[in-house]
């Protein structure tokens, strides 16, 4: 009987923590907030296979538009990796910005962003040698805390996020995903 109780006790705190978790991580990731920023960093994520950018990542960069039109960012830092379907992110966000008049000057790219973590550490060398003392990382809201946290483990606390009014049903996966993911990289890395 003992056991049992015992059982259910621990599922019942699982259950409380994984929702408080989920809950911090929606009340976080959808408060955009309004700091003027040294450097944005936008996030990749899928680029079609004729070359377009996937519904997320255009939201992503619609995102870094306003945040730039309201010159609330100084620097904007495209990073991805190369997907499986033949494309460098980065690249293709920096011709989505260009073509939405965003000065080439004010770009970087980082086509070596495979992962959140690569994104923090090679996004943390640029604003090292931009002197930027404030990020602002854009992404899906579900992926914003567990980036934050990384840059605050890597010792870099002038830290926001904003993130796009895109929602899709497979976003119900990524925040278990990203619960996951949180506690990983805190152990981890």
């Amino acid at each position: 009987m003992k056991r049992k109780k015992l059982l259910f006790a621990t599922l019942i705190i699982l259950l409380v923590w994984v929702v408080t978790h989920i809950s911090y991580t929606l009340i976080d990731g959808l408060i955009s907030y309004k700091e003027k920023a040294d450097l944005a960093v936008v996030l990749g994520s899928k680029v079609n296979e004729d070359g377009t950018l996937s519904k997320r990542l255009t939201q992503r960069l619609e995102c870094v538009l306003a945040l730039y039109k309201d010159k609330q960012v100084n620097h904007i830092m495209v990073s991805g990796g190369f997907g499986k379907e033949g494309f460098y992110e980065g690249d293709k966000m920096k011709t989505f910005l260009i073509a939405h008049h965003v000065p080439d000057s004010i770009i970087i790219v980082d086509n070596q962003g495979n992962n959140t973590l690569a994104t923090v550490d090679n996004s943390l060398i640029i604003q090292d040698s931009l002197k930027a003392t404030s990020i602002l990382v854009v992404s899906q809201y579900f992926h914003l805390t567990r980036t934050k946290m990384l840059y605050h483990k890597r010792g870099f606390h002038q830290v926001y996020s904003a993130s796009p009014y895109y929602f899709e049903v497979r976003d119900i996966y990524s925040l278990f995903r990203e619960f996951v993911a949180f506690y990983t990289s805190w152990v981890g890395h």
